[in-house]
């Protein structure tokens, strides 16, 4: 595992509304820079949210002794941010499948904006960036075709390579695998398998077990808003614990580092 000393993202205390409910909490968790994780639960038990702090586009309740810091700092520039951290969301993935190329989503990238617009000026070390993130996904063929003629796997990896141009401390990943039929999710899995093979750090948010990748070392269990269990994966994913997370009688399956529920 590559981690150095330094938080990626660091909670303390962290309670966050959404409506009239606390979506999040009084939640304190540390995550390293290069940690492979993943925050797993049933919709509705508050991981979307959790990342949404970190992203800024949800913010904590202002208490005593609560904090979000990301790399050290509570306050940033969200521009800023959005270099730091490469972001792919079920949210993004809806508003970038429209009339774009794919070269431009990508792109998109070093503005977090949705496709290229007159006022922005790309540069030709942004295109450069831009092919060689496509290139590392295995989507350079995509580059002159629409996101709305693309598959949902195929647009995943763009989003993807969109979320890797600036050269991210991490990724942040909410639910990879939604809408992705069984090649497209292998395909994902093997992409992802590269991506922390190559050393950046992966906080993966799902409530799907068959997510996990074996570069996964570590797994957050996520309830009613609150952290259930946070430990290694193989001490953390039990059948009891998982069955009562879920709330049935579950079987759990593992085979070359991958899991599964039954």
């Amino acid at each position: 595992m590559n981690v150095n000393h330094t938080a990626l993202i660091e909670f303390e205390h962290v309670t966050v509304m959404r409506g009239g409910t606390a979506a999040v909490n009084d939640v304190s968790l540390k995550i390293g820079v290069g940690e492979h994780v993943a925050i797993l639960g049933p919709n509705g038990c508050g991981k979307s949210t959790l990342m949404k702090a970190v992203t800024r586009e949800c913010h904590p309740m202002l208490l005593d002794g609560s904090s979000v810091r990301v790399l050290g700092r509570e306050l940033w520039d969200v521009s800023e941010l959005r270099t730091l951290l490469g972001i792919v969301s079920s949210d993004l993935m809806t508003a970038c499948t429209r009339e774009f190329l794919g070269r431009d989503i990508v792109l998109s990238g070093f503005f977090s904006s949705i496709g290229i617009w007159p006022h922005q000026e790309v540069t030709s070390k942004m295109r450069e960036r831009a092919d060689r993130a496509m290139a590392m996904l295995e989507v350079s063929h995509l580059a002159d075709r629409y996101t709305d003629e693309m598959s949902s796997g195929e647009a995943r990896r763009v989003l993807l390579a969109r979320a890797l141009v600036h050269d991210p401390r991490a990724l942040i990943l909410d639910e990879p695998s939604i809408a992705l039929d069984l090649h497209a999710q292998h395909e994902l899995r093997l992409i992802l398998r590269k991506l922390a093979q190559s050393g950046i750090g992966i906080v993966m948010v799902t409530h799907h077990l068959s997510d996990l990748i074996p570069e996964i070392e570590r797994v957050v269990l996520m309830d009613r808003g609150r952290i259930a269990a946070d430990g290694p994966v193989r001490q953390v994913l039990v059948e009891s614990r998982l069955s009562a997370l879920f709330g049935r009688p579950l079987q759990l399956s593992e085979r070359d580092g991958y899991y599964n529920l039954w």
